[in-house]
């Protein structure tokens, strides 16, 4: 065994160019904006964690089971997930055990973004030096246990200590942002945590659930939701009670980017039918374009920046999700097609001055083909940022020179984290602005851009574009 393999060490220069030169000057880059605060727009974590700032149960419950890019890997070199402690309602499991397998399987990860990450978590939040393998397994899960048991690994001192301005989460529609407000209202916490309204379970008739779901909707907007007019005004008086509670956008999982508009009279007979019998598939079809147009207006209205990210097949193993339920890491990137689709919604809405329109992708090709030229054109459509399968360093490189020569730095939005797994969000930010100075060092080098515009454009990647983008300018 080579000296210093049994632990875990983080070079200062990980990710960045092997070419000496350029690695002095991602150095530079990178140290200007390593320290400055976290604004992550986009994420999945329970702000009931940080309104009850309990400790965390275990090292399980904390790193592991909520992060389905570690789990689905397990998975796929034959670990159970019911062993995990994966799903809503896991079945019961034995934390430590849990912690064995990942240890167990630690190579399994190796170059894999999910290592980074938890490299980074273990070594800098939480001290451990020692590499995860079957021998060192009990006394590394022992040391963060330990850890969790004090005051300051408790879910406010942890927000702090990882210097987050905002977090934003995902919320139903439905939802009285009860966690929101006690956190809003609560003296002794100092963070800004909002909520994003997803809306994808009430705009999809061949959905499961969908009837339920706007029923639910009538009961929390006050409004009826048999006839279309009334389902309309019921988003609308949802969405308004999401900015009162400090939402600045949407985020709509639509399966393709199809926005083809109805006649109101067309879609109104589509929603009497849905509610009283369903839809074919076409006709389900049909009125899910038409309410990703609706969204957009809507948009166009309040003010709520508008986050779409199709073509993800969910759910792709049926037995995994009947036991398990959603995200529990089957879900899968299908390839998409951006430009057409959204050539109605863009028509009407691509110039309107109160659009945001952020457009994410699994499908690493569309940022080139489809995203970057419509960002390069429209002054409504931002490029998103490299994330579920695709924020990987290699990708996220790609994806810089993509959108960049299209439509430069500026008509970008900002790293995404798109994370349950709290304790994963400063690494994985960490991750992209050490990419983001290795891309600007080689332009730097080639003398493609001078050394100004280079610490110019981190620090507004960082602490500038985001924030103004996703309505936070003031954050």
């Amino acid at each position: 065994m080579a000296e210093g393999s049994s632990r875990l060490e983080l070079s200062p220069d990980r990710l960045f160019p092997a070419d000496p030169g350029a690695r002095g000057v991602a150095r530079e880059l990178y140290a200007s904006v390593a320290d400055r605060p976290i604004f992550s727009p986009h994420g999945h974590v329970d702000p009931g964690v940080l309104a009850r700032n309990h400790p965390f149960e275990d090292p399980t419950r904390l790193l592991l089971s909520p992060d389905h890019y570690v789990t689905r890997i397990l998975h796929s070199v034959g670990v159970s997930l019911a062993s995990l402690g994966v799903g809503v309602s896991p079945k019961p499991f034995d934390p430590r055990e849990a912690w064995r397998l990942l240890c167990d399987h630690w190579d399994a990860f190796l170059g894999t973004p999910s290592r980074f990450w938890l490299e980074a978590e273990l070594v800098e939040i939480f001290g451990v030096r020692l590499k995860p393998s079957p021998a060192t397994s009990d006394l590394i899960y022992d040391q963060i246990a330990d850890r969790l048991a004090r005051d300051e690994f408790r879910p406010r001192a942890l927000f702090d200590r990882f210097n987050i301005s905002v977090l934003a989460t995902t919320d139903d529609p439905c939802s009285e942002l009860a966690d929101h407000r006690s956190l809003a209202a609560d003296p002794t916490f100092s963070g800004t945590v909002i909520p994003t309204f997803r809306p994808d379970a009430y705009l999809n008739p061949a959905g499961i659930g969908w009837a339920e779901a706007i029923i639910r909707l009538g009961d929390a907007s006050g409004r009826s939701t048999s006839d279309y007019a009334g389902y309309l005004d019921a988003l609308r008086e949802r969405r308004a009670y999401f900015i009162e509670h400090g939402a600045t956008a949407t985020d709509y999982g639509a399966p393709d980017t199809v926005s083809d508009p109805l006649d109101f009279a067309d879609a109104a007979r589509l929603h009497a039918k849905a509610v009283m019998s369903g839809l074919t598939e076409v006709e389900a079809a049909a009125y899910r374009a038409n309410m990703l147009f609706e969204m957009a207006k809507m948009s166009t209205e309040d003010g709520l920046v508008m986050q779409l990210h199709p073509g993800v097949l969910r759910n792709h193993h049926r037995p995994t999700w009947l036991e398990f339920g959603n995200d529990t890491g089957h879900d899968l990137p299908q390839q998409t097609e951006y430009s057409r689709g959204l050539r109605p919604l863009l028509d009407a809405f691509g110039t309107h001055p109160r659009l945001r329109l952020i457009l994410f992708t699994v499908d690493a090709a569309a940022f080139a083909r489809d995203i970057a030229p419509l960002a390069g054109f429209y002054p409504s459509v931002y490029a998103g940022a490299p994330w579920w399968f695709l924020d990987t360093p290699d990708t996220i490189l790609a994806y810089r020179s993509a959108v960049t020569e299209s439509a430069g730095f500026y008509k970008t939005a900002g790293f995404v984290d798109d994370t349950r797994a709290f304790c994963s969000i400063p690494a994985r930010h960490d991750m992209s602005r050490r990419v983001d100075a290795s891309y600007l060092a080689r332009l730097v080098v080639e003398h493609r851009i001078s050394d100004d515009d280079a610490f110019q454009v981190i620090s507004d990647l960082v602490s500038t574009i985001p924030p103004r983008v996703f309505g936070r300018t003031g954050a």
